[in-house]
């Protein structure tokens, strides 16, 4: 009963007071919206029903984190997009009557950029990099329920300044007796920057609301899986406001978007062919991703995403790539194992 009542007065403290749209590139520490996993993003980068014993789920859902992740390890990487190089780590560890522990660390590296003044004077170049530990802890309420939470120091960095801040994340995993359905509920990324970039003032957090389902369907290797995520966020329509420097930008249709449309910027949809543990290949759908980010006149296969992963020997391994534009994809490559098998 103790632990129920952390859980849920941490969800009380945790929910925001006030809701407000979140417009793309106006992210506070935009690596915490990353997917920690190669096989999550080959769903389309956001499930808070996905189970999979890899530790890379969890750094999404501490709810996920359950005693078939003990000794789990896992490493990633993503030659993310243009010169930016992604990678995490992850480990699990778990305590009989107690609950599984986990941690992980993120990093996101922006590469070398050219250093001008408003003149266009080169003077050099700068890096910019952000960092993301995490320390998660879940723990089963019921033999169905489980729940979890994840503080997130998140660090910074941006030529000669340097910004931090703390984020939580807790979850709720609900799975059924046969294992072929799974629920979650997620709160990803609340809290505040404890220390800016300059002399202004700290900033909170926009914390994203998730509520997802999976279901393996029972006489045929599929298993499908939606995700309602930014349920704190209202409607995800915007327009780019005008700017400082006379610059016109085209506005986006999303202006005029009917509320089907709007709807399904909300929603994530993936689907998986499962014939053993041993194997699987994954397609998803990012319709907010793909309405953002596509180029009118060809819209191509902007907003989908697909892998698939394999078990060889000790080690399973897999792989994602995801389109966000039609100059570029993110590609994903993971590894994960038990240490105590060695």
């Amino acid at each position: 009963m103790r632990v129920r009542r952390v859980i849920y007065i941490c969800f009380i403290l945790l929910m925001p007071l006030s809701v407000f749209a979140q417009q793309g590139g106006e992210a506070l520490f935009s690596i915490l919206n990353l997917t920690p996993s190669a096989r999550m993003n080959a769903l389309g980068g956001h499930q808070a029903a996905l189970y999979d014993n890899d530790p890379g789920t969890a750094l999404f859902n501490p709810a996920m984190a359950d005693s078939s992740f003990h000794k789990n390890a896992t490493i990633g990487f993503s030659p993310y997009i243009a010169d930016i190089n992604y990678g995490y780590a992850g480990f699990a560890w778990h305590v009989p009557k107690t609950g599984t522990f986990f941690g992980g660390l993120n990093h996101l590296g922006y590469g070398n950029m050219i250093m001008a003044d408003q003149n266009g004077e080169i003077s050099g170049t700068f890096s910019a990099a952000e960092t993301v530990v995490f320390l998660g802890y879940s723990k089963k309420l019921s033999p169905l329920l489980s729940a979890g939470i994840a503080f997130k120091p998140v660090f910074s960095s941006i030529e000669t300044y340097h910004s931090w801040g703390i984020a939580i994340d807790a979850g709720l995993h609900y799975r059924s007796h046969n294992e072929r359905f799974h629920a979650g509920l997620l709160l990803r990324n609340a809290g505040r920057q404890i220390s800016s970039y300059s002399e202004s003032s700290a900033e909170t957090l926009q914390p994203d609301l998730q509520i997802g389902a999976s279901l393996k369907l029972e006489h045929a290797p599929f298993r499908f899986s939606l995700t309602a995520r930014d349920l704190l966020s209202g409607s995800l329509d915007y327009e780019i406001p005008d700017n400082e420097y006379g610059i016109t930008v085209p506005q986006p249709e999303s202006a005029d978007a009917g509320f089907g449309d709007l709807v399904l910027r909300h929603l994530v949809l993936g689907v998986e062919f499962v014939p053993s543990d041993n194997f699987y290949v994954a397609g998803g759908l990012n319709p907010r991703r793909r309405q953002e980010l596509k180029v009118d006149s060809k819209i191509s296969t902007v907003g989908y995403s697909w892998g698939f992963g394999f078990r060889i020997y000790k080690f399973h391994f897999a792989y994602s790539s995801a389109r966000y534009h039609l100059s570029s994809s993110s590609n994903y490559f993971s590894i994960t194992t038990n240490i105590s098998a060695f």
